[in-house]
Formats: structure tokens, C-alpha cells, sequence
């Protein structure tokens, strides 16, 4: 299955959790950041760049991945590398499941979910 696909079906597993949303709110432009991403509470935990999923996590926990060569360090273009951000190759669905599943409790404020 292609990013793009596995992302929709990722969109469609995370919808139906309480606050989480996806794409623009409809107050700007279709192609502003954060318009294909998903959203807990108006905050982006996930969204999909390049054919890999890219999610927001604890620096801690980022660190963790990266050693277990699981990703790599966000870099959204700019050569700066972000701390909090994961992008991940996995052509594994659970996998992405479970990080965006824990990218939203993360972003939640309700800590990593297991």
C-alpha cells in the first residue's frame, strides 16, 4: 500500500476519536500547513510528507526511535532538524497506527498511550 493510501486509512482510524480532526478548519487556504494533517483539540499529531508519516512526539521518545532505527528527525525542509518530530518509512499499518495513536495522546497532554 502507498503513504497515501495507508495515510487515508490512518485518517479514517483516528476520526473517530473524540476531538481529533483532520485537515483546514476552513478559515484559509486549502493548501496552508496543516491542511492534510490530523489534528487533536486544533493541534497537529500527524500528517503525511513525502510518503512517510511524520508525527509529533516527546523529544525523549524521538530520541528512543531514532537509536532503535525506527525514523528519523523531522526536517521540513529548511535543514533544521525538529526535536519533537518523528518521520517514520514503516510499511507496516499497526506501526503507523500506533505512533499516531500515541502522537495524539502525546499532543493531547494525556501523556503516551499504549
Amino acid at each position: 500500500m502507498a503513504g497515501e493510501e495507508r495515510f487515508a486509512a490512518l485518517v479514517e482510524a483516528m476520526l473517530g476519536r473524540p476531538g481529533t480532526t483532520y485537515g483546514s478548519d476552513g478559515s484559509g487556504p486549502q493548501r496552508a500547513f496543516g491542511s492534510t494533517s490530523l489534528k487533536t483539540n486544533g493541534k497537529i499529531f500527524a500528517m503525511l510528507v513525502n510518503g512517510r508519516l511524520v508525527v509529533k512526539l516527546d523529544r525523549g521518545r524521538v530520541d528512543d526511535l531514532i537509536a532503535s532505527g525506527d525514523g528519523e528527525r523531522f526536517d521540513p525542509g529548511h535543514g533544521r532538524l525538529q526535536k519533537e518530530w518523528l518521520a517514520v518509512e514503516s510499511a507496516s499499518d499497526e506501526v503507523w497506527l500506533a505512533l499516531a495513536t500515541e502522537a495524539e495522546a502525546f499532543v493531547a497532554g494525556r501523556g503516551r498511550a499504549v
